[in-house]
């Protein structure tokens, strides 16, 4: 009994072990001289080992306080870390090879175990002030890997804009925190959610409900301060993959970390269902008009940040849960894969194959909702609302859209086929996370739904007329391009109240580029 005792406090431990060893790589590279390719297989032994260390105690499922109060360990929390410490390995042996040659990879090396421990340290998080630092330890580690080449002016514009957003969360946190805290007398997150279960929501912590959803809209890059996630392109690849496949997901993860505080708290909800929505329709429209894949995924990654945290605001925690784990792959997988995209989007191009069918973009809303109700009604388990089935039925719809220089009907046949079939697939999927212990308990809101359910079927309608009317709504598609001129108020603002310290040179050229409209920006930066 004792061996068993022994093994389950080793697996427990097994979290703080991985810190230990991230924090420990960090500081090594500072600290030696080592050539890049030693450095490299240090880094790549110990991220192995982090790794091993979060599968053995998710699969003991050893969650329990190591200190109470302060570190904490849920299920939920050990499959993120599993997924975060495997997307870190895997993206730590591409950037071997993509900045093989380069000088600074002992600082690029430190820089990633910083994010990587500062993370599983956010990950762990019980206590507010443990939470803020750990979010804010994150985003200091990133900001060396931002900056890895200090002599392009968009990055440093970009990580600039970044640190503004950052460093008002913090504050914003702080005061989050600060109401908490002396409403309940402690600091500790559970804490907080066994006051919120015996005497319910008061004043103060509806204040600190909304102002937890502001610094999470700061953090995760929604709308009008998302211009930094799109400009941060000319980081390495690498860090994109980081970026848009981790870090910006933690806003998501700390929303259904605090879904005891969030689901009791209605203008906290309403206000993140504004701002997730409205996010997630004009990032939609936005990704339409670009060209260049990297900026679509960018796009793309603001798009699905807005709709993650809308299903936070309609208590759909265990969906926004799903999301983010495959949002996280996908991400990784687009972005370390980006020149493959551009040459299969090439070829698509070759092939007058770029610019879906009208039919298909009618009918596809129908024939994806149609097939998730099936599944559901098949199964027999209501796993959502009907409103959020039709929700996901548009999501789905793009699966269904056919390019019209496919050539007779039986390319089209394959196609419908294999867009019901994968929405089959994904509604599956779905329910089984459903049903998977992760210690989620949703609370869909169904006036919110039903709001959400009319906006997305306005995005859907507009996409349609953007395909099919492009003359008509050319002035639209050039606001859209433009990203509504949103970033440039933002821009203008940050370099207004927080001056950036750089070089002359990198000033002037910066705040030239902030200047100019996203459309002749875009032009200017590919030059």
């Amino acid at each position: 009994m004792k061996i068993f005792q022994i093994i389950y406090m080793v697996c427990a431990l097994a979290p703080v072990a991985l810190l230990t060893l991230l924090a420990a790589l960090a500081l090594a590279t500072r600290c030696t001289d080592r050539a890049p390719a030693q450095q490299w297989r240090l880094f790549r032994t110990v991220s192995l080992a982090a790794l091993a260390c979060c599968a053995l105690s998710l699969a003991v499922g050893a969650q329990q306080p190591f200190w109470p109060g302060v570190v904490n360990a849920t299920t939920f929390s050990l499959v993120l870390a599993v997924l975060v410490q495997l997307l870190g390995t895997v993206i730590g042996a591409f950037s071997a090879r993509y900045l093989d040659g380069e000088a600074a990879q002992q600082r690029y090396i430190g820089g990633l175990a910083a994010v990587l421990a500062s993370v599983h340290l956010l990950l762990l998080a019980d206590h507010w002030l443990l939470l803020i630092a750990a979010w804010a330890a994150v985003g200091m580690a990133l900001q060396q890997l931002l900056c890895f080449y200090p002599d392009r002016p968009f990055a440093l514009l970009a990580a600039h804009k970044k640190r503004i957003a950052d460093r008002l969360a913090d504050v914003i946190l702080l005061g989050a925190a600060g109401l908490a805290w002396s409403t309940i007398g402690s600091g500790a997150l559970s804490a907080l959610w066994a006051h919120l279960a015996q005497h319910g929501m008061s004043l103060p912590l509806h204040a600190s409900a909304v102002l937890l959803v502001l610094a999470v809209v700061l953090r995760t890059a929604l709308l009008p301060v998302h211009g930094w996630l799109i400009q941060v392109m000319e980081a390495p690849t690498p860090v994109s993959a980081l970026l848009h496949a981790g870090v910006v997901n933690l806003g998501g993860f700390v929303l259904i970390r605090c879904a005891p505080l969030l689901e009791q708290a209605g203008p906290a909800r309403g206000l993140l269902m504004i701002l997730g929505l409205a996010t997630a329709l004009l990032a939609g429209m936005v990704m339409l008009t670009r060209i260049s894949i990297k900026v679509r995924l960018a796009w793309s990654t603001v798009a699905q940040m807005g709709f993650m945290l809308l299903e936070c605001a309609l208590g759909l925690y265990t969906l926004a849960a799903l999301h983010l784990v495959g949002h996280s792959l996908y991400k990784a997988h687009a972005f370390l894969s980006a020149s493959s995209v551009v040459r299969d989007t090439r070829v698509q191009a070759l092939h007058g194959t770029s610019s879906p069918h009208g039919a298909s973009l009618l009918l596809a809303p129908l024939i994806t909702t149609s097939a998730v109700l099936l599944v559901l009604a098949l199964s027999g388990v209501a796993a959502w609302p009907w409103w959020w089935s039709v929700v996901m039925g548009l999501a789905w719809a793009p699966l269904l859209w056919l390019p019209t220089g496919q050539a007779g009907g039986a390319a089209r046949t394959r196609q419908l086929l294999f867009g019901i079939v994968t929405t089959m697939a994904l509604t599956v999927a779905a329910m089984v996370a459903h049903l998977l212990p992760f210690g989620l308990h949703d609370a869909p809101d169904h006036r919110l739904g039903v709001i959400v359910l009319a906006g997305m079927a306005v995005l859907y309608l507009f996409e349609v007329a953007l395909q099919q009317q492009a003359q008509l709504l050319s002035r639209w598609r050039r606001w859209s391009y433009a990203g509504f001129y949103l970033d440039e108020a933002y821009t203008r603002l940050a370099l207004l109240l927080w001056p950036a310290r750089w070089s002359p040179a990198s000033a002037v050229t910066a705040v030239r580029i902030a200047a100019q409209p996203s459309a002749a920006r875009a032009v200017d930066a590919a030059r």
